[in-house]
């Protein structure tokens, strides 16, 4: 098949826009005989005049051929072999062309298994997942190479599968979040067959890696267009799967899904994001789960749900779940302010947990200046406030009283005598000289 070619006039990527250890990376392979391009999302957005996260190259030398032209280099990978050059912290991920696996006969679950079989550069776009991810760009001729039909669907912001959609999802139910993610990154329409699949075929999740899953969670809803992508996947019906007791909060609100709290939430922390802010794994939990842990706590304790344990149960890590309850338990803290939130100041999460109150009280229709107030000069809570302080018995008396006066504490003697407490000085012993 004769791929589409954009010559440099035709696309608006310059080599200005690329890194410089990756072009050093384009050039060397280049200059050893092999073929190098830069592929996958960095061509992409560099096509849409986006600023892309990272670079990926693909090559035709094999793994080993690539560690032994770059000495800071590195094979990973157990799926398949990568080899990562490093510059620093930075590191350039390289990648051989391959092909599709063979098809597993005698069986009808295309899931796959294996992906470690070498191709051609044709061969390489057409095992990717979408086509506008399997765009190639050439820093020597400044070609921009689309084998699938990238370009077009780029124009006209479609996430399309490469090949039937029925057959991509069933080999790798990740792509659905895939889909999902990218549609909402670019603000693109998931194509109508495609998004067909993904609903039909919703339930093979289950069968996906669990750590790849979580780790796809975490990309799809830790992005600016983080309420966009908690939308589609329970309109597609993703999150049933996921994070199933959030799918059945959410619709048990019967509010329009686009302006409920925890979509509410999730947009207020991608605003975060877009402004600079790079959140932990537990305040993308925090984020997600506030909503359903406030109507929880509204319960009677016996018919609470356990949210830890079914995050758990998830694949979530324990750490994360763990700072995530703390994050949590701090917002009612930070909301109505009392003597308990002194003890709060001094814990080490809480900057996050005052960062994540600041950035979705405003949900609840809560003023954080009270908090603001408090933090400024916590000796100047009012009786009011200390009252809420059940812990307290004495909270609610002004700090004059008597009952606010420290009592003196008794002083026991050193060597057992009997000198009454607040007298250092015992009585000297009788003269046994003197007569009375």
């Amino acid at each position: 098949m004769e791929p589409r070619i954009l010559e440099r006039a035709e696309h608006p990527i310059s080599r200005r826009d690329i890194d410089a250890n990756v072009l050093k990376v384009l050039y060397r392979l280049a200059g050893a005989g092999y073929d190098a391009y830069l592929v996958g999302g960095g061509v992409r957005d560099l096509m849409l005049s986006r600023k892309p996260k990272d670079f990926d190259v693909a090559t035709s030398a094999h793994p080993q051929q690539v560690r032994e032209l770059f000495r800071n280099s590195r094979l990973i990978g157990r799926r398949f072999r990568l080899v990562h050059v490093f510059f620093g912290r930075q590191n350039v991920e390289v990648a051989t062309f391959r092909r599709q696996a063979e098809a597993v006969a005698d069986t009808d679950d295309p899931l796959i298994r294996l992906d470690n079989t070498f191709g051609t550069p044709e061969e390489d776009a057409f095992r990717r997942d979408f086509t506008v991810n399997a765009l190639f760009y050439s820093p020597q001729n400044f070609h921009v190479i689309d084998f699938p039909g990238g370009v077009d669907d780029l124009r006209a912001r479609l996430i399309r599968t490469i090949g039937g959609p029925e057959l991509r999802m069933r080999e790798d139910p990740v792509r659905m979040m895939r889909a999902v993610r990218f549609a909402a990154k670019l603000g693109f329409e998931i194509e109508p067959a495609t998004r067909v699949a993904i609903e039909r075929h919703r339930a093979d999740l289950a069968k996906a890696s669990v750590p790849r899953l979580v780790e796809e969670t975490y990309k799809t809803l830790g992005q600016p267009e983080a309420a966009h992508a908690l939308v589609l996947m329970e309109e597609m019906g993703l999150l049933e799967y996921v994070i199933p007791i959030l799918s059945a909060h959410l619709k048990s609100r019967g509010a329009m899904l686009a302006e409920q709290p925890a979509v509410r939430n999730m947009a207020a922390l991608g605003r975060a994001i877009a402004s600079g802010f790079a959140p932990d794994h537990s305040i993308v939990l925090a984020a997600l789960m506030l909503d359903l842990y406030r109507d929880e706590h509204r319960r009677a304790a016996d018919r609470r749900v356990d949210l830890l344990g079914e995050l758990r149960a998830r694949g979530f890590a324990r750490g994360d779940t763990e700072q995530m309850r703390l994050i949590l338990e701090a917002f009612e803290n930070l909301a109505a302010p009392t003597r308990r939130t002194r003890r709060l100041m001094r814990r080490p999460y809480f900057p996050d947990a005052r960062m994540f109150f600041e950035m979705t009280a405003p949900t609840y229709s809560i003023d954080p200046t009270r908090m603001f107030r408090f933090l400024a000069d916590p000796d100047s809570l009012s009786p009011g406030h200390a009252s809420l302080d059940r812990g307290s018995a004495d909270a609610a008396q002004p700090p004059g009283s008597e009952r606010h006066r420290r009592r003196r504490r008794r002083r026991r003697p050193r060597h057992g005598g009997t000198a009454p407490s607040g007298d250092l000085n015992p009585p000297p012993s009788p003269d046994p000289t003197r007569r009375d």
